[in-house]
Order: C-alpha cells, then sequence, then structure tokens
C-alpha cells in the first residue's frame, strides 16, 4: 500500500518528514493543507488527526502522527534505504535527546516569530468575531492563537523565543565542535540534523540568520544541507513563508 501523507508546503514539521521521505526515495501520495484557510480543521482530517495539526501519514493502513513519531516510524520502517540513525544503542539515545531538545527549544519556538512577522497582517484583517472562532476551532493551537491574539506577541515573547533560538544555534555548535563534524553527530546526517532543519531554514526565510552571524560551523552546516539531494524536492515551489507573502519577501529584499 502507497504512503499517504498529509502535510502542508510550509509547515516546518512536514518539511522533516518530506525529506525523509525523498531521502530514502520513497514514493508518496501528497495531499497539500492550506492551513490559512483552516483545511486541518475539517471534519474529515480531524478523523485522521484528532490534533488538528501536519503533518500525519498513513502507511499500510497505519495513521501515524507528529513529524518526529513519523521520521523515526520511516527509519525503522525502511532501514536499508539512506539509513538516517547510528546503529550503536549510546548513539540512539543521543541522536534521540538530541530530537527531543529540538522539539522542545528550536521547533516550538519558531512559531512565535513566524506568526508575529509572517502571520500576523493576515490575522489583523479579520474580526474580533472571526478570529476568536479561529482560534478557537484549534484542538492542539487554542492557547497559543489566544496567546497571541491579534495584536501579536508582546516583546517580551519575542526576546523570549529568540533567546531559546540562539541557544539552540550556540547547542548546535557544541555538538558539531564535540563530534568532529560536519553534521550534529560527525560524519552521518541523521535525523537529529533533519529534525533542526526547517527551524534553521525559516529563521533565515524571515531574515533572521544573523543568529550565526559569527558561527562559521552553523553556516557550513546550512550550505551543506542545502546542497543534499533530499533538499530540492522537499523545499518545491511554494514552501518558503517569503513565497506566500509579499510583505516578507520585500523585507528580504531590503536586507540584501
Amino acid at each position: 500500500m502507497p504512503i499517504v501523507l498529509y502535510n502542508a508546503p510550509q509547515s516546518t514539521c512536514s518539511q522533516r518528514v518530506r525529506f525523509v521521505l525523498h531521502a530514502k526515495g520513497l514514493t508518496f501520495e501528497e495531499h497539500k493543507l492550506n492551513l490559512l484557510e483552516g483545511d486541518q480543521l475539517k471534519p474529515d482530517y480531524l478523523r485522521i488527526n484528532p490534533n488538528g495539526v501536519v503533518p500525519s501519514m498513513i502507511h499500510d493502513g497505519a495513521v501515524v502522527i507528529d513529524s518526529a513519531v513519523i521520521i523515526e516510524y520511516l527509519d525503522e520502517a525502511f532501514p536499508n534505504i539512506a539509513p538516517l540513525r547510528p546503529r550503536g544503542l549510546a548513539e540512539l539515545a543521543k541522536m534521540r535527546t538530541m530530537m527531543r531538545y529540538i522539539d522542545e527549544m528550536p521547533a516550538a519556538s519558531i512559531r512565535v516569530p513566524t506568526f508575529n512577522i509572517a502571520f500576523l497582517p493576515r490575522f489583523q484583517k479579520m474580526s474580533a468575531a472571526e478570529f476568536l472562532a479561529f482560534a478557537e476551532s484549534k484542538p492542539l493551537r487554542k492557547e497559543f492563537m489566544l496567546a497571541m491574539g491579534q495584536k501579536g506577541f508582546p516583546q517580551k515573547d519575542m526576546d523570549e523565543a529568540m533567546g531559546r533560538l540562539s541557544r539552540t544555534v550556540e547547542r548546535m555548535d557544541e555538538w558539531i565542535s564535540a563530534s568532529g563534524g560536519p553534521w550534529l553527530m560527525g560524519g552521518q546526517l541523521t535525523l537529529a540534523d533533519i529534525s533542526v532543519m526547517p527551524s534553521l531554514i525559516r529563521l533565515e526565510d524571515l531574515n533572521l540568520e544573523q543568529l550565526w552571524k559569527h558561527k562559521p560551523s552553523i553556516a557550513r552546516w546550512l550550505a551543506m544541507i542545502k546542497l543534499q539531494a533530499p533538499f530540492k524536492p522537499t523545499y518545491y515551489p511554494g514552501s518558503l513563508l517569503t513565497e506566500q507573502f509579499p510583505h516578507l519577501a520585500e523585507l528580504k529584499k531590503k536586507s540584501v
């Protein structure tokens, strides 16, 4: 039975899964959801993923949700094709520890600048009632949306998020230094690298790449991951926010 992937082009979590699928050369049926239009909240999709978020994957009739779970599932289901996990138990535990840190720090924190810089203008065009209904409809992100409101997250929240993202860059630099690089765990590209990749691509897309201005190891890491064969099909046209939001594209142009 073919793999079926429900995802969104600009979703950082979806980008993780697409990269792994392409790295392994797996054929899959892709369903693209428009998150700003609320496709992820429609009854048909909620029957697949009651959390109302992407991505979700169906393989051999089984539904698998949560991007971190999906990418480990794929590497376990297809272990002999482009393996993305170390074999030793100690190294495997180290990789999983990195992935937990990535989900706790950058993967969660990147949402704050994304919503404030990219999505907020759209929400500001809604009436108060429309915005409240949109926020209330989100099973997993309701409190996040209400905390942002139509004025955006306050500077304190932005500073905290950027601080966590900055510490992530520091931690990545430490991992690369300790392992000898060029990847987080040394010579092998692993699920840890793929897990953090979308957060750094998003920071770059939001014109926030100054976070690693003085970290050449991170610049090299980012350049290398962009050269990997799965990168281009993962970031197909429409996967970057600058391609969707004109005000971001203009901001990017002014910085060049």
